[in-house]
């Protein structure tokens, strides 16, 4: 089976020469806690996505929170716009290894799930599963 990742720095997703579009599994937004054009960026993709992808298959992942004296984003300004959006909200502090490695097994794993990979739960469910984990 071969699989595609498509990798963008914002949305709308460049024009396909076929005009044929990728099937989307998962959209993760990707914001630098470090930078307010990171966050404004993500604003503006936001505007980009069918309300339905919001239904399970957009999360937010974090970076830069190790650095507190660096930060130009607050973590709750991230959380209420997750909260927003209905979505989950993964941080990750990028120096670390073994932070990097779990973050990413778990994006992994979300993404299976999105893409229907995991039989017996779908992205909906799981999203809400992740989501009260975090808000407790």
């Amino acid at each position: 089976m071969k699989e595609d990742c498509h990798l963008t720095t914002s949305l709308p997703l460049p024009a396909e020469r076929d005009h044929i579009r990728p099937r989307i599994d998962l959209i993760v937004f990707m914001i630098n806690l470090q930078s307010k054009y990171s966050l404004k960026d993500i604003e503006a993709s936001l505007l980009h996505v069918d309300a339905n992808f919001f239904l399970g298959k957009v999360c937010f992942l974090a970076i830069g929170a190790g650095r507190m004296n660096q930060i130009s984003v607050e973590t709750n300004v991230v959380l209420r716009l997750a909260d927003r959006y209905c979505s989950p909200v993964l941080f990750c502090e990028l120096e670390c290894e073994k932070i990097r490695i779990a973050t990413a097994q778990r994006l992994l794993q979300m993404l299976k799930i999105c893409a229907g990979h995991l039989p017996g739960i779908s992205a909906l469910s799981f999203s809400s599963k992740i989501k009260n984990s975090i808000d407790d």
